[in-house]
């Protein structure tokens, strides 16, 4: 019996625009549409697939807004059992070390659990450090960006693809592994998940309820923050070659001058 833990989060859509907010340069998750981040999907059919070999529960774990419960519900519709979703207002600007508290102390609260699989980097912020950050917390080992995946009893063993060949590694449970983009195609929630979604439990919490310290959070207490930012310029018309002859040397010309040859 294997209860897994899996972190899930609510991302600005990649098709969409996204801005940093006027009045503190923090991600202006308003302006966007959101959605549950594509590597937390394959999070947690990595997760479902653990459990259908065996036994078990896979609780999701997010934090986020209270817009966040649209992608907790999205994972509960793909077969999660239950979530854990931590929304406080104090959590604004949070940094990554904070984020990796508040999720350690979330995970705290599943009783029995025996693994954490999170995706290995959330598509809006691109830090990859949480997943390490959290195991270093728990005290527990940790197998990153996996790319196979195998419950073995008492212990893990996962394959880590990369362009030099193939890492293997293993572990004993309780354990944290991050997985990559290529490691499984997500399942769709079907209509009769999506309904069951609806009632399956969603415990809410705030940092209070899981015995941190505002103080400890948001972006005042962050260890980065972004201090100016400004839009990309607009595309400019560039320059065009008229070819008389000396097309060939004026597109040479313009590439020493602009160093790329």
């Amino acid at each position: 019996m294997t209860n897994i833990v899996v972190l899930v989060k609510q991302v600005p859509d990649t098709y969409s625009e996204r801005k940093l907010s006027g009045a503190d340069n923090t991600l202006d998750r308003e302006s966007a549409d959101a959605v549950l981040d594509e590597i937390n999907e394959k999070a947690v059919e990595e997760a479902l697939k653990i459990k259908e070999a065996g036994e078990g529960e896979v609780t999701v774990v997010s934090v986020g807004p209270d817009r966040a419960t649209d992608a907790i519900r999205k994972a509960l519709s793909m077969g999660a059992d239950k979530a854990i979703h931590v929304s406080d207002e104090a959590l604004h600007g949070s940094d990554a070390i904070a984020t990796a508290k508040v999720l350690a102390a979330a995970i705290g609260k599943v009783e029995g659990y025996d693994l954490v699989i999170t995706g290995n980097e959330a598509s809006d912020g691109r830090g990859g450090a949480v997943p390490a950050i959290i195991a270093e917390l728990l005290g527990l080992p940790q197998l990153t960006h996996v790319n196979e995946l195998t419950v073995d009893g008492t212990s893990i063993k996962a394959d880590r693809y990369t362009e030099d060949g193939v890492t293997h590694l293993e572990a004993s449970l309780p354990a944290v592994v991050s997985v990559g983009e290529k490691i499984n195609e997500p399942r769709y929630p079907s209509f009769k998940g999506i309904m069951a979604a609806k009632k399956k439990p969603v415990e809410t919490l705030t940092v209070a309820d899981l015995g941190l310290d505002a103080g400890e959070v948001g972006l005042g207490n962050a260890w980065s923050s972004v201090l100016e930012a400004s839009p990309k310029p607009p595309r400019t018309a560039g320059e065009r070659v008229e070819d008389e002859g000396d097309g060939g040397s004026k597109v040479a010309a313009y590439l020493v001058a602009q160093k790329l040859i």
